[in-house]
């Protein structure tokens, strides 16, 4: 999502450009990436106990253009941050789970505009709520079932997620869509926009439905292998699990190391499940490859994975006048007019994340930009400016590239 920016003076600028961060060799296209001149803008925020460290990737369509690490993975242990961190996306994954599902589009096996149950014949018959509290409730039939659209875009009337849900991770995708299935819809479909996990949930149990295969394989085969994405994974091994950088929260003397309240732990134990809407883990490298993709319209090195017509539904507004800025799986800044065709309109789009990591892909600017932090709030009372610190020295850097 667009976020508030404040301005940095030119001399600032320059004293940053001029700091070089030693990054390792990170794969785009191949070529080793150079020292970072963006993540040095950070160092005062560490130093303040504000942020405990990031990693910053900038990127054009074709080539990693800037990478940088800055402060700790691990405060505590002094562990200093790595480009090859891995961090809980949390809902980065959503329009990942959006683009494999616009690959049935593209090849006929879905249509967004089809009822739910026509895939998943549990939501025959879901009931809308029109009263409810804790002693009862009045139902009815909704106007029309929920559409795959709907999910896509947090317009169903599903809950955030179901009551037997407690971590997102917690539940085989199939019963937790039964879970939804069961449970009232809490408006209309179509009339309003209502953030929801059970929805992105629901399209990945569609995916499985529709493809034969787990939600879980088909991410791996038809999107992670064939862009590169070597250590995007529901399931940390026990070699990635010590690059996990370590989440934290705002305490009275600066920043305080916690767990992951939405997952269920140990990472690598069992009883542990795929969250379409929120369950990934990457690196700063993985997402940005991912970017590129979609900044390119469904195309990388020559390897077409989505159609454009796919990638402009996603990215572009689909929920009218509903007082958000959401497509399919991305928030975005785009509008077009409904039968309006043609390259996608200017205008940012991406995703955040609960711990504070963000995709920004930006068309206008032809620059994708990755945030990789794990912070539960910042510390201090300069948290707001940290993330704008960084897109502001990208796009001074980078923005006429």
């Amino acid at each position: 999502m667009p976020c508030t920016t404040f301005r940095i003076t030119a001399a600032w600028i320059s004293l940053v450009m001029a700091i070089a961060l030693v990054s390792p060799t990170l794969r785009a296209d191949d070529a080793p990436v150079q020292t970072s001149r963006i993540a040095a803008s950070l160092q005062p925020f560490v130093d303040d106990h504000a942020l405990a460290g990031a990693v910053t990737l900038v990127a054009s369509k074709d080539k990693v253009l800037d990478v940088g690490a800055v402060g700790f993975a691990d405060i505590a242990a002094q562990k200093p941050m790595r480009t090859d961190c891995l961090f809980w996306i949390a809902s980065m994954s959503k329009p990942i789970t959006a683009t494999a599902l616009m690959m049935l589009v593209d090849e006929g096996k879905v249509n967004v505009d089809d009822p739910v149950e026509k895939y998943l014949p549990e939501f025959h018959g879901q009931m809308l709520a029109v009263e409810q509290d804790d002693n009862h409730a009045i139902l009815k039939r909704p106007v029309h079932p929920i559409l795959v659209r709907n999910v896509l875009s947090h317009t169903s009337g599903l809950p955030f997620m179901s009551r037997v849900e407690h971590h997102i991770d917690q539940r085989p995708l199939r019963e937790a869509a039964v879970s939804y299935a069961l449970a009232p819809l809490k408006f209309e479909p179509d009339s309003k926009y209502d953030y929801s996990n059970a929805g992105i949930n629901t399209a990945g149990r569609i995916i499985e439905a529709v493809s034969g295969m787990p939600y879980e394989q088909f991410l791996q085969k038809r999107l992670f292998d064939p862009l590169g994405m070597k250590d995007t994974t529901f399931f940390p091994s026990v070699e990635q699990l010590p690059r996990i950088a370590k989440s934290y929260r705002p305490a009275k003397d600066g920043l305080e190391a916690i767990q992951i309240d939405q997952l269920t732990y140990p990472l690598e134990g069992p009883g542990r499940y795929p969250s379409p809407a929120g369950g990934l883990f990457a690196t700063a490298a993985d997402v940005a490859v991912f970017g590129q993709m979609i900044l390119s319209g469904g195309q990388l090195n020559r390897k077409r994975y989505i159609s454009e017509a796919s990638v402009r539904q996603m990215t572009s507004k689909q929920i009218g006048d509903l007082g958000a800025n959401y497509g399919f799986g991305f928030q975005t800044s785009r509008k077009i007019e409904p039968g309006s065709t043609g390259p996608a309109p200017a205008g940012q789009c991406g995703h955040g994340g609960a711990y504070a990591t963000n995709l920004s892909i930006n068309p206008d600017t032809g620059l994708v930009l990755v945030w990789m932090v794990q912070h539960a709030g910042y510390g201090g009372k300069e948290g707001g400016k940290i993330q704008p610190t960084f897109e502001h020295a990208a796009v001074e850097a980078f923005g006429k590239h």
